[in-house]
């Protein structure tokens, strides 16, 4: 792999990851209520599900979710369900969600979880991966290695995006810290996820 070629491969994907969807939103929604101490955690959780997503890519499951509209269906209404599901329980949480974490690792195992469960349930990660690596494959060098640094350069950039959503998030913690403007931001951030999840219903 020559540089130029890794260079175009991350700078493809910076642009690419930059721009905000579900997983990113589910973040922001973490970092808001529990400012810094929910950036390292959603962060992990965004960089494990990218990682889960490219992996099953490369071992084929992406190549069988475009050829398989039972399964890409499947697969989608599990990811839309999930969305749907956290924006409900955002939506019914008033003042309470957005409180400052307890104690304990607990919930960061659980925003890491979601993270985690939203980003790689996506089913069009899946199949994007598929489409999206074999454009930097030099097929006369060795398929494994190749796909090792772009697994690692994309992982580390959805994790770098993710972790900046989010301390940027916490740094406007206090702007939203009374409990009126949380119950409210609360329920935008609960209908943004379960639009996201209607919108991943609806996608072809």
């Amino acid at each position: 792999m020559t540089l130029a070629t890794w260079l175009a491969f991350a700078g493809t994907s910076a642009v690419l990851l930059v721009i905000p969807g579900p997983t990113i939103l589910l973040v922001v929604s973490y970092a808001l209520g529990r400012g810094t101490r929910a950036a390292v955690p959603a962060a992990i959780g965004v960089a494990l599900g990218d990682l889960t997503a490219m992996t099953l890519s490369i071992l084929g499951l992406g190549a069988l979710l475009a050829t398989s509209a039972a399964l890409f269906g499947v697969l989608k209404w599990c990811g839309a369900a999930y969305l749907v599901w956290l924006g409900f329980k955002l939506w019914r949480a008033g003042d309470g969600a957005l409180a400052a974490a307890r104690p304990g690792t607990a919930p960061a195992l659980r925003m890491a979880a979601h993270a985690w469960l939203v980003t790689a349930l996506n089913p069009k990660s899946l199949t994007f991966f598929i489409a999206f690596l074999p454009q930097f494959v030099d097929p006369a060098e060795p398929f494994l290695s190749q796909m090792l640094v772009f697994e690692a350069t994309f992982v580390a950039l959805a994790f770098a995006n993710a972790l900046g959503y989010a301390l940027v998030a916490s740094r406007l913690r206090g702007a939203v810290a009374r409990p009126g403007r949380l119950r409210l931001l609360n329920r935008l951030g609960g209908s943004l996820l379960i639009g996201a999840g209607i919108a991943t219903a609806r996608t072809a």
